[in-house]
């Protein structure tokens, strides 16, 4: 009898905790980006800086990309321009990341601290990659990305509302520059390495 009365306890307590797992609160992992529009949207609606908050928040986004992925051309990658490419954009991004997060704090301005879930895919795809295959897709993401970054930032520069953030993004354009040749020189000698 005890052992009856054992498994029937065992038995109701699975199905309890199976019932509580079934019906208990969903967790669901919020985007960082989106975490960041919500938060901005109900603080700058209707001021004109609607744009502005946009920029900011893809610009730590992105710069936060930039970061990680040169991270991982230190560990992934295979030529030594590409490391060392990867150590610029570490070094340069986290310095422009850390300047943007002070303004966007003097401003009020919410902007994410982690990957968007968008970004954490490129991560992710790119993570995978090692050597040569590395070095080829992050030099190829690195000139498209510096391309849409200057545009986006020149765009800010030119037509953003915030006269600070204005000025912080067009003292960051021939940054952006430097790093898109740098990117185009060092996605040559990639493509050179690879032709051997």
């Amino acid at each position: 009898m005890k052992t009856t009365n054992n498994i029937l306890c065992v038995a109701l307590f699975v199905a309890f905790g199976v019932t509580a797992v079934s019906f208990g609160p969903k967790t669901k992992t919020e985007d960082s980006k989106d975490m960041a529009e919500d938060s901005n949207d109900s603080k700058f609606k209707n001021t004109g800086l609607e744009d502005d908050t946009k920029f900011a928040i893809d610009a730590a986004d992105g710069g936060l990309l930039e970061v990680k992925l040169g991270e991982l051309a230190q560990t992934n990658g295979s030529l030594e321009a590409v490391k060392k490419f990867g150590k610029s954009m570490m070094d340069d991004h986290s310095k422009a990341n850390d300047e943007l997060a002070t303004l966007a704090s003097q401003k009020n301005m919410t902007i994410p601290l982690s990957l968007s879930a968008k970004n954490q895919g490129r991560f992710d795809e790119l993570s995978r990659k090692t050597g040569k295959d590395f070095d080829k897709a992050y030099m190829e993401w690195m000139v498209k990305d510096h391309q849409e970054d200057i545009d986006d930032f020149k765009k800010e520069a030119e037509k953003g509302h915030d006269a600070e953030l204005k000025s912080w993004a067009a003292g960051k354009v021939s940054v952006l520059e430097h790093h898109l040749q740098m990117a185009r020189e060092t996605e040559e000698a990639v493509s050179n390495n690879n032709g051997k």
